[in-house]
């Protein structure tokens, strides 16, 4: 009983199941109205992220053709880079081998240079220790040797008398002093030598020469045999003013008369007149010549031969006349003497190492000779 009482005691009444219906109805329509909301709201976000969508591919569309023809650029600036960077390298290359094989054929010219110097420089070296272990008679005998060669020279190729004479006792002097008992032979040679060039009559050369060279100035003041036309007319007489009474006595004093022996056939051009002088001193020249080379036959006949072109050229007159006695005394001269021959001094000092042995020899003989005769006077 208490049980029923409960059960009817819990059961709704009628009003309040009215108040629960109408609530659940509002709750669905309410529940409808928000499912609507986010239908549309959804819908809503759907259209704008698909237009965002639709814009995000266009863009990247746009963008990657933009990244992909840079890549392309990007991709051709680097062929062409790697292009020339290969022309680059390879010209390098060729410079290399280039500067390589200059460098080595520098290195060997260089080295052919420090070879040939290291050659000369031992071949001197070895020139100075052999000078260096001469002992002073060595030197001695090579400044004789020089000085023997210079009086040869001198005496053959210049007719030198004084010199020879001076270098022949200067070479006796250093052999003297040298002390070698080889010497004793060449210094009897150059007694003989010395006591040969004593009778030779030395020539002036110098005072020859300066001589011509004083004809030769003279050439200009020589009057010529034919008359020549031309004369400067630069510079004009100064005529004065003359009575007629004195005019035959200014005349005589203006002008001279000239005779000649010959017949003037012609009259000289300038041109004629300095070749007849240029000819004269070129003959001159030739005396000159055979005066310093020693040849007594081109002297002699060059002085003829002036002779001759002085007396058919130019008029017999006081300077003519000294000209002439001036050559007359040169052709008295004679040049070249019959000098004496003075080589074997030289030649027996080039020889001096048989001299030594000869010398060595008759020294032991001596001494053997002596040991010998010693014993027997005992």
């Amino acid at each position: 009983m208490a049980e029923l009482i409960e059960s009817v005691e819990k059961q709704p009444t009628v009003k309040e199941t009215t108040q629960e219906v109408r609530r659940s109805r509002s709750g669905f329509w309410f529940g409808l109205i928000i499912l609507l909301v986010i239908a549309a709201v959804a819908g809503t976000g759907y259209y704008f992220l698909s237009q965002l969508r639709d814009k995000q591919e266009g863009l990247g569309g746009e963008v990657k053709g933009a990244v992909s023809q840079q890549i392309s650029d990007y991709q051709a600036q680097l062929a062409a880079i790697q292009s020339q960077l290969a022309a680059v390298q390879t010209d390098v290359g060729n410079k290399e081998a280039h500067f390589t094989n200059s460098v080595t054929e520098f290195s060997n010219l260089q080295n052919e240079k420090l070879d040939a110097t290291r050659k000369d420089l031992s071949e001197e070296i070895q020139k100075l220790q052999r000078q260096l272990g001469k002992t002073r008679g060595d030197w001695l005998l090579a400044d004789a040797e020089y000085l023997l060669s210079v009086a040869n020279q001198r005496l053959l190729l210049m007719g030198d008398v004084n010199t020879t004479m001076e270098a022949l006792e200067a070479a006796d002097q250093r052999l003297r002093e040298s002390g070698d008992a080889a010497a004793y032979k060449i210094r009897e040679q150059l007694a003989k030598d010395i006591s040969a060039m004593s009778k030779v009559n030395a020539v002036d050369v110098v005072g020859i020469y300066a001589t011509l060279q004083n004809l030769e100035s003279q050439i200009d003041s020589l009057t010529l045999l034919l008359p020549y036309a031309g004369k400067d007319e630069t510079i004009k007489p100064v005529v004065p003013e003359v009575k007629p009474t004195d005019l035959m006595g200014q005349l005589e004093t203006m002008v001279k008369i000239r005779h000649v022996q010959q017949h003037v056939n012609e009259i000289l051009t300038p041109e004629q007149a300095q070749f007849i002088r240029e000819q004269l001193r070129v003959k001159l020249e030739i005396i000159k010549i055979a005066l310093v080379q020693q040849n007594d036959v081109l002297y002699q006949a060059s002085l003829s031969d002036t002779q001759k072109w002085i007396s058919v050229n130019f008029v017999k007159e006081k300077a003519s006349q000294h000209f002439t006695l001036a050559l007359d005394k040169l052709a008295d001269v004679r040049i070249r003497s019959q000098f004496p021959d003075i080589s074997l001094s030289l030649k027996m000092l080039r020889d001096i190492t048989k001299l030594r042995i000869e010398t060595d020899k008759a020294l032991s003989n001596t001494s053997a000779v002596k040991t010998e005769t010693a014993p027997a006077q005992q």
